[in-house]
């Protein structure tokens, strides 16, 4: 680790992302946004027709996917410009401009799913038969159709949609104070050596097997975060308060209920969710008791949750070696997989080291018909391998779907998002397991498993649960203070970790640093996709060949299908709670594998 974080300027350029690949140079980003506003003007000019004939259904759903790819491109390079440097005030201009760009957008054309609700399905199928052009939009008008009772008059639409940048605040501030305001104090390790924290440099500190520096970095880190905890109280009651308005707007009983229909989820999937984690608190209970015995404390607390339980042995993997690793470790997925993986390493698909002011954690993200890129923060840890083959899942997905389906079938679900991605990571698990020179070797990946299955699918549930406290706690007018929140929070985190765990009073603000509490009831997604990706990973192990071709029809189909459905083609059902149970069980066998080792 460095002592101080370059510059972006300073950073190697094999090691930054080719933006250059969407746009050549930024005149061509301020030509393609003012296109899109011109096609709104030409979409605007349709408003009342749309129901009139199938060419001109035709016409503007031909002017609206073209709009989308430009959207597609000009966001996409605005918002990783950003995230590049956050204090850079030029790209926080152009970044703001694309939203606003889209919200504009959004407005002039918010007329076009009230005018396709308004087609009786008699004359829609008329419309099909006359311009046989349009079944390429069957998906998109189905899905408009699907949402029928939550859609609302135009005048209505083009109110919410002139709201949508507004509702942007809470989430802006909270990026815009987390990643580029606020700045953490050092901290001494344990011989007195000055060490920086930072977002990016906090969990690789909590890693770190000096205890007096884990602990003083936890309570410097979360005591910043508490000298501001009126302002990210106020942000994300900010945040709360605008899905009411969107989900009361369109005739929702609550925010949940909104955020999953909007995916096409059943909220029983969740539910079942929550009910088979609390059913297996037992086994989360045996891993922090197992923890406690490993590290050999008499207490174990919140700051000793990150560091390995393999005292006496470590893995530090640059980024070279990470890339070697991941090929062979994704090899089962077939050649052609792994040809587009090459891709990304060599062409510069990925933004790799941290930097002054880079925003905080890793993502996938990219523009349809150009290809994905990957936002690292990699500092050396086996963890950061892990990541890598985790975003490059997700890169995986959106390749394989952007190929083989038009812009708008090629959206796949939230809900499906992290199934390509975790399915990396436990192919990359089973392959380092499998060649593990020692018993210490095999122990620190089992341990890095069970870390991974606990932040997965118990921490991430948790946060779930934080999120539909909160919410309904909003909806039911109980006031979101920094003081409830950290309540809920806190007495949470002593129920998942439990009596075995010191829950330190600093662990109640950790709320106030998760951004996915600003993506509307993301979260949970995480911990079914973990399940899913569990037994498909199996299964590729296990079958080969026909369990990888089943795979990768799940990664072409983008959203073809409802979530659930698509997660069928790849052999698994989520209408029951079999594949979080037997998750679960997959959690217990490795503790029992890990126990037997350190008998």
């Amino acid at each position: 680790m460095q002592d101080r974080l370059p510059k972006r300027s300073e950073v190697a350029n094999e090691l930054t992302w080719r933006l250059e690949d969407i746009y050549e140079n930024e005149a061509d980003f301020d030509k393609e946004l003012e296109e899109t506003l011109s096609i709104a003007d030409e979409i605007r000019k349709l408003e009342g027709k749309l129901s009139e004939s199938a060419k001109t259904l035709l016409e503007a759903l031909k002017l609206y996917e073209r709009a989308a790819l430009l959207m597609s491109r000009f966001r996409g390079y605005a918002h990783m410009r950003h995230d590049e440097d956050t204090s850079n005030s030029k790209y926080q201009g152009m970044d703001q401009k694309s939203v606003s760009a889209m919200v504009s957008f959004g407005e002039k054309t918010s007329f076009v799913e009230p005018e396709i609700l308004q087609i009786s399905d008699d004359k829609l199928d008329s419309f099909y038969k006359e311009e046989p052009e349009l079944k390429h939009f069957e998906l998109k008008i189905k899905e408009i159709r699907r949402l029928k009772d939550h859609i609302l008059s135009k005048e209505m639409e083009q109110l919410i949609a002139s709201a949508g940048e507004m509702q942007q605040t809470a989430a802006n501030g909270f990026s815009m104070l987390s990643n580029a305001d606020l700045k953490f104090p050092s901290v001494k390790d344990s011989e007195g050596k000055e060490v920086t924290l930072s977002n990016g440099r906090f969990v690789p500190t909590e890693m770190s097997k000096d205890r007096e520096l884990r602990k003083r970095a936890f309570e410097a880190f979360y005591g910043r975060y508490e000298e501001f905890k009126n302002t990210w109280a106020t942000l994300y009651d900010g945040e709360v308060k605008a899905r009411i308005f969107n989900a009361k707007a369109r005739k929702y009983n609550s925010n949940f209920e909104a955020a999953v229909d909007e995916n096409n989820v059943d909220p029983a999937v969740c539910d079942r969710l929550i009910d088979s984690i609390h059913k297996g608190f037992d086994k989360m209970h045996r891993y922090v008791a197992l923890r406690k015995k490993l590290l050999g404390v008499d207490e174990l607390h919140m700051y000793d949750v990150y560091v390995s339980m393999i005292k006496d042995f470590d893995m530090e993997v640059s980024y070279e070696e990470a890339k070697e690793i991941s090929l062979k470790a994704l090899a089962p997925l077939g050649e052609d997989y792994l040809e587009i993986v090459k891709q990304a390493y060599d062409n510069r698909w990925i933004d790799v080291v941290e930097n002054e002011g880079k925003r905080s954690g890793a993502y996938s993200s990219g523009a349809y018909g150009v290809h994905p890129y990957m936002l690292l923060n990699y500092n050396n840890t086996l963890e950061d391998v892990f990541t890598l083959v985790h975003e490059m899942g997700h890169s995986m997905h959106t390749w394989y779907s952007d190929h083989e389906q038009s812009i708008f079938d090629s959206e796949y679900k939230i809900f499906v998002a992290e199934v390509a991605s975790t399915t990396n990571e436990v192919l990359l698990y089973h392959y380092l397991k499998n060649h593990a020179k020692t018993k210490e070797e095999k122990a620190y990946i089992i341990n890095h498993f069970l870390e991974s299955f606990k932040s997965t699918m118990y921490r991430q549930t948790m946060f779930e649960e934080f999120e539909r406290k909160t919410n309904t706690m909003a909806e039911e007018g109980i006031p979101l203070t920094a003081e409830s929140l950290y309540d809920v929070y806190y007495n949470l985190n002593k129920e998942y970790f439990g009596e075995d765990m010191i829950s330190d009073k600093e662990i109640g603000w950790e709320w106030c640093r998760i951004p996915h509490f600003y993506y509307n009831f993301y979260v949970y997604q995480y911990a079914t996709s973990f399940a899913a990706s569990v037994a498909i990973a199996s299964r590729i192990l296990k079958e080969g060949a026909p369990a990888v071709e089943q795979y990768k029809n799940f990664l072409k189909s983008g959203c073809t299908k409802d979530p659930v459905s698509l997660l069928k083609i790849a052999g698994v059902d989520l209408t029951t709670s079999q594949p979080i149970d037997e998750a679960i069980e997959v959690f217990g066998e490795a503790l029992t594998e890990m126990e037997e080792l350190y008998k």
